[in-house]
């Protein structure tokens, strides 16, 4: 079989419809108590599971927490979830998760993100800029179930700790890369 272009102009245009649903982020937002409590629920959760988190988590000036975020990927990829702002264990804000990719990459996943925010440097530029992409906003430090981070006052370096948490699916490459942080005002 040869592969022309059409034949990957029909596949890309079959994921585009697979996946394009994923990458209309606030045309469906979740209720705002609803996704709060979600919100909460998820970041005790983590803190349950992760010691590390509940020592970010009491510095943090704020955590923005993804309950479900959902992955997908076939050569395209795209990855959507809406998440809650807590300052203080309150809502203060809502937001949207999206990014999309390309490469080698095949499978689906659901699964939670916690972001740490530890300065007011950080917190200055979520809220001025109604959220941001990675990459361009604050520096921003991954930390996957199982590395070798210690968690102490003078390890408190970066603007910003993630925790991916709570994958269920099949997918590698959890970061933050591509992914665009947006204020949404959910009903």
């Amino acid at each position: 079989m040869t592969l022309n272009r059409r034949t990957l102009a029909a596949g890309a245009l079959a994921l585009a419809a697979a996946f394009g649903p994923l990458m209309a982020p606030a045309a469906h937002a979740d209720d705002r108590e609803r996704l709060a409590s979600k919100g909460i629920e998820a970041l005790h959760e983590l803190e349950a599971t992760e010691p590390r988190s509940r020592f970010f988590a009491h510095h943090a000036k704020a955590v923005l927490v993804f309950p479900s975020v959902l992955k997908a990927g076939f050569v395209f990829g795209g990855e959507t979830g809406n998440g809650v702002l807590l300052v203080d264990g309150k809502p203060d804000g809502y937001y949207n998760l999206s990014g999309g990719s390309w490469g080698l990459q095949i499978g689906g996943q659901d699964f939670a993100y916690a972001i740490f925010f530890m300065t007011d440097g950080s917190m200055a530029y979520l809220r001025k800029a109604d959220g941001f992409a990675a990459g361009t906003g604050p520096s921003i430090v991954v930390i996957n179930k199982g590395a070798a981070v210690s968690a102490d006052t003078t390890s408190l370096t970066q603007d910003v700790y993630a925790f991916p948490f709570n994958g269920k699916g099949l997918m590698a490459d959890l970061t933050l890369q591509g992914t665009k942080i947006t204020r949404i005002h959910p009903r």
